[in-house]
């Protein structure tokens, strides 16, 4: 039985039967808080005396008419309708309940502890729009689609058309939308509550005035910022029309920001939904705000590559995200204030890195044979390998042939679905270079190389020989060709500036700098120095030795980028100590002027202080650094966002005098001039204080009746879960109970595990997770049970006494061989971490 899978192979066999002209919703929200109604008419041709199936989740169907003929409602099951002796022109229609979710998937509700208001909105990437409607669930069956939503009274509804003005009845209020463009099922949305928020308008390309909308719910309107989110999306739109040279595609825009959200944001067809953590609650950092502005351009980007034209199916799901995440940063780098994009894309990268160095890497344009299979591959790869691949194409055919394929490649495919080679098709036409062995090598392989710089001198200081080496560091990867620069680097004034540069192609094992030779041997040479490339980077000793001790002096941040990913890297490949990259980092931390670069190797300094690092001297390593941490964040100008940032770092490794630094930032009787101690700054203590059995329940509890929001009840929880009296209760409780809201279960996840290395008898819970994960994979729908079953997976306590978390991870694999591949993958995976932290700590004597 298929529950609730589909194979390619069934969607390619129903994309030969049917073509789906239109659908027409209804939708009745006002029928309680666990179910509503949904009515479906969808109007369809087909091979005439052919069968197939249209998909729907509901606990009740209650009628399904098929051209007239009322049909079985048993033949709703495993979540499929199926449909016999198709007319050539077919009317179909289905009356069910459907089910309120509160994991972020299909129809999410929500009530506001601020004041008690009920909220929805719809999640259908991948295969949820069928949570809501009797629909035909793949990407490649476009139709337009007709909402008609009725809801309590003051409620206003957001979908893919404008908002209508509502027929107002006794009880409820009804929005009649208009027909959307003809677009895909898993991009259409109904957003529905008292959401508030600003309206504006722009001018598009073609002279449309196109509506925009920013809207939250209405206990966060304060905190809305929308004349900022505004400024951006109107650039984006400015950069994206020019770019893709064709007008925004749809009659409107709307953005929406929801509570309790999974992701990031979603790309609904002229409708976005983001989470609404994006609304910050104290004063930002530039990092925070440019990963919002890129979250935002992302999106935008989506409305051409991915609405406009759309992938036939799920395999091309990567060059759907991977062209979105590409064009966020070029756009955030070449049209908005945060022209420093490029830099902050080094840690989504190393995201990819980390994934593509993992048993289970995959290769970018994985085989997608069903749905569950976008489960297993839906992760750092797709997004973030695929974007620096792209840039890596991009610099390959040279950007005026990129652009040029691109609108040719819009100009055919507008409103339908392609695949891969259909682009790839339009970038050869553009550039005359042939891209096949090319796509071979990038994105039908798996794996990462490495690139290493080798210097020879001569007797007189001047280069005789740079070459860029190129390596396989893991099985079934080939030598790949690679679009890089070269910088060399000069102290001058207490700067360290570039003064050459060298662009060129690497390929193959070997491949000299030949306009290097006769220059004098520079302080630096940073191979990869835009960081173009997508390979582990290694520069030559001397160069590296000396950026290291001069990291602050980069007039750039980019190359400080490149050499301290570098750093990262070898410190988890077990090559140098985690106290050896803690002593380099806290230096470029200090000097460090890029806010998303600090961030991003502060996190790693706490990862090497708390993972990485020797459990036989670990506790002197961790007051060490909190020592350190400490003084480098009073230290920092007030209001900066270094203070902000090194204070969380100090919060997150404090022990001793420190904590009790931390409650007297609490109660007042110390301050930080610059900084206000409330909101997640404020909860940020509050939970390592928790961990470290600093403070008790009662604590938490008054510092919740001060913060009854939907984000202090959700921190509140996650504090409590890391308490050393609750931990253990709290680890069952997430393992087992199915009720617990997304938004808070994540919370509570997410503060258990970091503060796992403050609590060292959480090694008595390590079976209990072994025992249960199976259940969790059966109990928790698939978000959820893989949040569970990664974060709390016990790779924070390798090392310590008692653990024995490697030999009882291979003896679940062992034993688990028939469990599915998606909860294999999170265990291998997981697996993989304990033994490179293994390997870390054996490295840090």
């Amino acid at each position: 039985m298929p529950g609730q899978n589909l194979t390619r192979a069934e969607a390619i066999s129903r994309k030969n039967v049917v073509d789906v002209h239109s659908y027409d919703v209804a939708l009745d929200l006002t029928q309680g808080d666990e179910i509503f109604r949904s009515h479906t008419v969808v109007k369809f041709s087909a091979t005439e005396g052919e069968s197939t199936f249209i998909d729907l989740i509901s606990p009740f169907v209650h009628r399904i008419v098929l051209n007239g003929t009322e049909l079985d409602t048993g033949l709703h099951q495993d979540s499929r309708i199926a449909l016999e002796n198709l007319a050539a022109s077919n009317t179909l229609e289905v009356e069910a309940d459907c089910a309120y979710m509160h994991t972020g998937e299909g129809m999410h509700r929500f009530v506001d502890p601020a004041d008690g208001q009920a909220y929805v909105y719809t999640q259908f990437e991948v295969p949820d729009s069928r949570r809501v409607f009797t629909v035909f669930e793949q990407p490649d069956l476009k139709a337009t689609f007709k909402f008609k939503v009725t809801v309590p009274p003051k409620w206003v509804v957001f979908s893919n058309s404008p908002t209508p003005e509502p027929e107002k009845a006794e009880g409820a209020w009804t929005y009649d939308f208009a027909p959307s463009e003809k677009i895909s099922s898993y991009i259409t949305a109904i957003i529905a509550g008292p959401y508030q928020g600003v309206k504006d308008q722009l001018t598009s390309a073609d002279g449309r005035t196109i509506p925009l909308g920013v809207y939250c719910r209405s206990s966060l309107l304060e905190h809305l910022d929308a004349d900022r989110i505004i400024e951006i999306t109107k650039q984006g739109f400015g950069f994206y029309e020019k770019m893709y040279d064709r007008p925004y595609p749809f009659s409107k825009y709307d953005q929406i920001f929801v509570p309790e959200y999974n992701a990031g944001a979603m790309e609904n067809a002229g409708c976005i939904t983001f989470r609404d953590q994006y609304l910050f609650r104290t004063p930002p950092t530039r990092a925070q705000l440019g990963t919002r502005a890129n979250t935002i351009l992302h999106e935008l980007a989506h409305m051409w590559f991915g609405d406009l034209v759309t992938m036939k199916w799920w395999n091309d799901l990567w060059l759907n995200e991977s062209f979105a995440e590409f064009m966020s940063h070029q756009c955030s780098a070449e049209a908005t204030e945060y022209s420093d994009a490029w830099t902050a894309f080094g840690s989504r990268k190393a995201w990819g890195t980390t994934q593509d160095q993992l048993p289970s890497t995959h290769p970018i344009a994985a085989q997608i044979n069903d749905l569950n299979d976008i489960e297993v591959n839906f992760d750092g790869i797709t997004y973030a390998k695929g974007a620096a691949v792209l840039r890596q194409l991009v610099a390959y055919v040279g950007r005026e042939n990129f652009e040029k394929g691109l609108h040719a490649y819009f100009d055919e495919h507008a409103w339908g679905n392609t695949e891969l080679s259909d682009l790839l098709s339009k970038l050869e036409e553009a550039s005359g270079r042939d891209l096949h062995q090319w796509a071979k090598v990038w994105l039908q392989e798996a794996g990462i190389t490495l690139l290493r710089s080798s210097v020879s001198v001569d007797e007189n200081g001047k280069i005789s020989d740079l070459s860029i080496l190129q390596e396989l560091p893991m099985e079934g990867t080939s030598l790949r060709p690679h679009r890089l620069s070269v910088g060399a680097y000069n102290l001058k004034d207490g700067k360290l500036v570039r003064t050459a540069r060298w662009e060129l192609d690497v390929d193959g094992e070997r491949t000299p700098v030949a306009e290097a030779v006769g220059v004098e041997r520079p302080d630096v040479i940073v191979l990869n120095d835009e960081d173009l490339a997508y390979a582990k980077i290694r520069l030559d000793p001397e160069s590296f030795k000396f950026a290291l001790a001069h990291i602050g002096e980069f007039e750039e941040p980019l190359p400080r980028s490149v050499i301290m990913q570098s750093l990262w890297d070898q410190c988890r490949d077990g090559q140098i100590s985690a106290r050896a990259y803690i002593d380099a980092a806290l230096p470029s931390i200090a000097g460090e002027t890029d806010s998303a670069q600090r961030s991003l190797v502060a996190s790693h300094v706490i990862a090497a202080g708390t993972v990485y690092s020797n459990p036989a001297t670990r506790e002197q390593t961790i007051a060490d650094l909190s020592r350190r941490l400490h003084l480098m964040a009073v230290a920092q100008p007030a209001g900066s966002d270094a203070q902000k940032q090194l204070l969380l770092a100090a919060a997150h490794v404090a022990v001793g005098e420190e904590l009790d630094w931390l409650k007297a930032l609490l109660d007042g009787s110390q301050t930080m001039t610059g900084i206000e101690i409330k909101s997640e700054v404020r909860w940020a203590l509050v939970k390592e204080l928790a961990a470290a059995g600093a403070i008790d329940e009662a604590f938490i509890d008054n510092e919740l009746s001060e913060d009854d929001t939907l984000s202090g009840r959700e921190e509140a929880a996650a504090a409590k879960a890391s308490l050393p009296t609750h931990r253990q209760s709290a680890h069952e409780r997430m393992l087992s109970d199915t009720s617990i809201p997304n938004g808070t279960l994540s919370a509570m996840l997410s503060a258990y595990s970091s503060t796992g290395w403050r609590n060292p008898a959480d090694t008595a819970h390590i079976d209990h997770f072994f025992e249960q994960i199976n259940s969790v994979w059966e109990a928790f729908t698939f978000h959820m049970a893989e949040d569970i079953v990664t974060v709390l997976f016990p790779d924070q306590l390798v090392g310590l006494p008692g653990e024995d978390v490697e030999s009882k991870a291979t003896e679940w694999l062992q034993q688990n061989g028939q469990a599915t591949p998606a909860l294999r993958r999170c265990i291998i995976e997981s697996l993989d971490f304990a033994r490179r932290a293994a390997k870390a700590q054996a490295a840090d004597k």
